[in-house]
């Protein structure tokens, strides 16, 4: 957790702060969902693989909008 904050303060620096923020929870939320699908056998249906896609393809589009 300490290392988790640590890296999105870094990223911070160079990065406006609400983009940082959606970034940095919605990786942790498409992260935890990920693992759970692999490791603990959650379902893997088509509908919550294409949410968690558009999640992370979010997270790259604010990344591409701020101009860094």
């Amino acid at each position: 957790m300490i290392l988790s904050v640590s890296l999105l303060g870094f990223a911070l620096r160079t990065i406006p702060m609400g983009t940082g923020y959606a970034i940095w929870t919605g990786i942790g939320a498409a992260g935890g969902t990920i693992v759970g699908m692999l490791f603990y056998h959650e379902s893997h249906d088509w509908k919550r693989i294409l949410f968690i896609s558009l999640i992370i393809i979010g997270a790259v589009g604010l990344k591409f909008t701020t101009g860094a």
